[in-house]
């Protein structure tokens, strides 16, 4: 099987990695996959929802073989389902890889086009926006500021390491404190570079 095209959308918790990826999904010819939400999705009452709960509830990530197999359960069933084209859609990955091992792992399933890695130095602002997202999506684990500073922190020591994994010939940095639909219009501006450029790549079809 040919490897899925695939762009990630990264960044910090509350850098927003959701509200991009879930544009770019309503495009035709992307599929967007975010990690945290099929996550907050599971039964809470199986053992895997519990051990998720208990991860995310002390702010830690979910361990790399529990979220690979997941992924993988999960883009079997979208294939299946219809939902995903690997033959000629985009994945929009976002919260997947969160850390270099978990980007290892996945080496053997999808080929990396471009990493957009949503950047804001200030945490103050990322703390405002989890702390918002909390109340409005009832979120729970956002909602205390303990746990979502230990969650920046887990962050700059797992996941930040990704971003030189992929080299800077592959990392799109983007401020992450513009407006939602700038930083989506500089997002475009660079897909629609890529599709000019990938069309056609061994046997991938890039979508009308």
């Amino acid at each position: 099987m040919s490897k899925f095209q695939a762009y990630l959308v990264f960044g910090a918790p509350g850098a927003g990695k959701g509200t991009q990826g879930r544009a770019l999904g309503t495009v035709p010819g992307y599929y967007h996959f975010a990690c945290g939400d099929v996550f907050r999705s599971l039964d809470l009452s199986t053992p895997l929802g519990r051990q998720f709960l208990d991860y995310s509830g002390r702010g830690e990530l979910v361990p790399d073989e529990v979220t690979i197999e997941l992924w993988k359960t999960r883009m079997k069933q979208a294939v299946e389902a219809g939902a995903f084209h690997p033959e000629h859609d985009y994945l929009v990955l976002d919260g997947i890889p969160r850390n270099v091992r978990q980007a290892r792992m996945l080496e053997d399933t999808i080929h990396v086009c471009r990493v957009f890695h949503l950047s804001c130095p200030d945490r103050r602002k990322l703390v405002e926006r989890l702390k918002r997202r909390a109340l409005r999506d009832n979120r729970l684990d956002d909602a205390n500021e303990e746990v979502i500073r230990l969650r920046l922190e887990t962050y700059d020591q797992e996941s930040f390491p990704v971003i030189s994994h992929y080299g800077e010939k592959l990392v799109e940095r983007l401020d992450a404190s513009m407006s939602p639909i700038e930083v989506l219009a500089k997002i475009t501006a660079v897909l629609i570079k890529d599709r000019a450029g990938r069309a056609g790549e061994e046997g991938f079809s890039a979508p009308e």
